[in-house]
């Protein structure tokens, strides 16, 4: 019984050390960064895209041209098979996909964003996981609207490569940005992860579990940030001309899961807004 004992305590030691989250157990778990002694992880919000339809409490799905192409409602669904599906497509002359938020319904400041990922087979569009504030806050009367876009991953290319970015700023003039470009042998077939670790003093960017940027010198946002799922066209964008490739083409999610950093004996937040730098 005291080996016993002692190898449930490693066992615990050895979770808690590779970032093990309290809450609801989940299929597939997710690979977490380690936490602080004292700290743990907590799920906070998440969609497994279980059932028929779209959660509405979690999710919208506006509809307005984007780019080259128009949002539509129909070109997002749940297959019924635990995925959500965003369609590309061409309907008469007009090109269509979409995408989904959480703006009104779910927006928070830090954490371990993380959503697992099948992407697009064809050109001409391109997928995204990211993070956004609708573009604009009044941070004071001297300093005008500002943006903050956390883009956690981007694909607009058939290869191995995937897009990281980061922007923030006022609006036009002025908006600064800082991205990277990470290569993932095999990033276009079957599901892979895609995260960010978002602290009030840094970006750590993760695929599958490892990390493959920390951008410096960025202003970090210390504002709530809604998530976003989407798929974008450009005639003549970096993702290649729709017009030119094959359709229909899907991008599926399998999960989107928000965990924050806790104090492990009370479950309150640990990390918490800095000043905001000019």
């Amino acid at each position: 019984m005291r080996i016993l004992g002692f190898l449930l305590k490693m066992t615990m030691l050895a979770l808690l050390a590779h970032g093990a989250a309290t809450g609801p157990k989940l299929d597939p778990p997710d690979v977490l960064p380690p936490a602080p002694g004292g700290q743990a992880w907590k799920l906070v919000w998440h969609d497994e895209f279980d059932g028929e339809k779209l959660d509405e409490t979690k999710w919208e799905a506006p509809e307005h041209a984007v780019r080259d192409a128009w949002w539509v409602r129909k070109a997002v669904a749940l297959d019924g098979k635990g995925h959500l599906v965003i369609r590309t497509f061409k309907e008469g002359d007009r090109y269509c996909d979409g995408g989904v938020r959480t703006l009104g319904k779910f927006q928070h400041t830090f954490g371990f964003y993380v959503a697992r990922i099948r992407f697009q087979k064809h050109g001409g569009h391109w997928s995204a996981f990211w993070l956004w504030n609708r573009g604009m806050r009044e941070a004071g009367p001297e300093d005008g609207p500002l943006r903050f876009e956390v883009d956690i991953v981007e694909r607009p290319w058939l290869d191995d490569r995937v897009e990281h970015a980061v922007h923030w700023g006022p609006l036009g003039p002025g908006a600064k940005s800082v991205g990277q470009v990470a290569r993932v042998p095999g990033v276009g077939e079957g599901w892979h992860t895609f995260a960010v670790l978002w602290t009030p003093d840094a970006y750590a960017f993760f695929v599958d579990g490892k990390e493959t940027w920390r951008p410096r010198d960025v202003v970090v946002c210390q504002l709530p940030l809604y998530i976003l799922l989407t798929d974008e066209i450009e005639f003549k964008g970096w993702a290649g001309d729709v017009r030119k490739t094959t359709l229909p083409d899907e991008f599926l999610t399998d999960y989107v899961r928000v965990y924050d950093l806790v104090d492990a004996a009370t479950g309150k937040p640990v990390l918490k807004p800095k000043p905001l730098a000019k």
